[in-house]
């Protein structure tokens, strides 16, 4: 069957109706300018979110944001809710990189400080922060570590002195989601994960070093410490080998649970169980074992990137007032309680390379931030930029309370390695004042900031939208890639 074009029916919005003949259940709602939309129908975006619309328990519709791009089963940038009762949870939903999130630390240094000793910051924390495929972690856990880690998040990297409680109260789920049984785990995840605890990882996974380049919201700016000129680091990573063999687990085990639920699917990359089942429940309590993973994985490379900043800067992260911004989680799967129709129902909302965007007074923003809203953290190409937002009321009526996670591909690994060489790239950074260091030639080539769309682009639409508005931009100065 060919793909339905979708329907123009606002400036930034396009529609593809429910079609019965199809199997949808919903519509699909797709929120672009023109120049994102034409992208997205040169892949599989559309096709994949018509797909996930035929979904049992499917509610309202299914959202394509700014950064949709082809993922596995759900397009990257995509946002569906399932009834919490009746509906299905999907392994393909959330992804192999599971709480693939970022977190944004603050300090009171400018350019001016940091230029002379750009190259020694960038080398000493490239040399104390393990990365690229495989990379394992400064830190060797025991199983019933790894347990306390499943179960703790933030908190057992904190108390095992990774930090600070600081750190934990600026955290979505405040860095440890409850209800994660890391007996759920196959021991193969957790040979994967044991050893990478603290560890950075490959493809577009990153640790930025940035200058506050424009504030957009001052009392926002304010609220977050972010001062115009002031320096930045932006820590991109998630779970690991650890998440990604929890995906591929349920994915097996969700195939094979198929038949007994009479589950038939348009795409078998959208493997899923009902919510409430076993297997349900089993792939929550692992996938939340996966969050609390990456959330204490992000934590401990802060801890690192902190104790670089003091050795190369000779002052104490106090004194540089290395602060959390926020950590937002990417790749997720929660229960949360949503207006459908009118009436407000439970929903389990897939956030597949998207992220949360909850306006002021919900008390899941932390308290800090909760008569403000929530900081949304999108981090762009290593050639771009990044920008802080926040979320606003929009959000919660036309997408679950989400937003675009980052810039979203445009052209693949292999494109960008067929177009690019390591020295160009290096070069059009360098005469930007960008110095990368990455663990192969190939981690920066395929990382080239043409690879990716137009993140201020991305950003405007859910500006525009009142979605989430913007706070500030941060331009890169650092990178570090695995």
């Amino acid at each position: 069957m060919s793909v339905p074009s979708p329907k123009k029916v606002g400036d930034l919005e396009y529609v593809i109706e429910r079609d019965s003949s199809r199997g949808m259940k919903v519509p699909v709602t797709i929120f672009a300018n023109e120049t994102l939309m034409q992208k997205m129908v040169t892949d599989r975006t559309i096709r994949q979110a018509i797909n996930v619309s035929t979904l049992p328990g499917v509610q309202k519709h299914v959202v394509v944001l700014p950064d949709g791009h082809e993922g596995y089963g759900f397009p990257v940038g995509g946002v569906a809710a399932m009834d919490a009762e009746d509906g299905m949870i999907s392994p393909g939903g959330v992804g192999y990189d599971i709480n693939c999130g970022v977190r944004l630390l603050r300090t009171n240094l400018t350019e001016k400080n940091l230029r002379p000793v750009l190259r020694e910051l960038v080398t000493d924390l490239f040399n104390s922060i393990p990365s690229g495929v495989g990379s394992k972690g400064a830190v060797r856990l025991n199983p019933s570590q790894l347990d306390e880690v499943l179960v703790r998040g933030v908190k057992w990297a904190i108390d095992n002195g990774y930090g600070s409680n600081n750190d934990a109260d600026v955290c979505e789920e405040n860095g440890s989601i409850p209800g994660a049984d890391p007996s759920k785990v196959s021991e193969r995840a957790r040979k994967r994960g044991a050893p990478q605890l603290g560890s950075l990882g490959s493809g577009n996974h990153f640790l930025e070093v940035q200058k506050v380049q424009k504030i957009f919201d001052d009392e926002a700016a304010k609220r977050m410490g972010i001062v115009e000129g002031n320096i930045t680091v932006l820590i991109h990573c998630g779970s690991r080998g650890f998440g990604h063999q929890v995906c591929s687990d349920y994915l097996r085990i969700s195939e094979r649970a198929m038949s007994k639920y009479k589950i038939t699917l348009a795409d078998r990359e959208l493997a899923c169980v009902p919510n409430s089942s076993e297997e349900g429940e089993s792939y929550r309590k692992a996938m939340f074992a996966a969050l609390n993973f990456a959330w204490s994985n992000r934590q401990m490379i802060t801890h690192w990137t902190r104790k670089s900043f003091e050795r190369v800067f000779k002052q104490s992260e106090s004194d540089l007032d290395m602060k959390l911004v926020y950590d937002v989680a990417h790749n997720i799967a929660k229960v949360e309680k949503h207006k459908i129709n009118g009436e407000t129902k439970s929903v389990v909302v897939h956030r597949k390379g998207a992220t949360r965007a909850f306006p002021a007074n919900r008390d899941e923003v932390p308290e800090k931030y909760r008569d403000l809203g929530q900081p949304v953290l999108v981090p762009g190409s290593m050639g771009t930029g990044s920008w802080i937002l926040l979320g606003k009321p929009n959000s919660m009526n036309i997408t679950f309370g989400s937003t675009a996670h980052g810039a979203g591909r445009m052209m693949s690994r292999s494109a960008a390695r067929r177009n690019f060489t390591t020295n160009q790239v290096q070069k059009s950074l360098g005469e930007k004042g960008i110095f990368v260091k990455a663990l192969t030639r190939e981690g920066i080539v395929e990382e080239t900031p043409q690879a990716y769309k137009d993140v201020d682009a991305v950003v405007e639409v859910s500006h525009q939208l009142g979605i989430a508005t913007k706070v500030a931009k941060l331009v890169p100065i650092g990178v570090i890639k695995g």
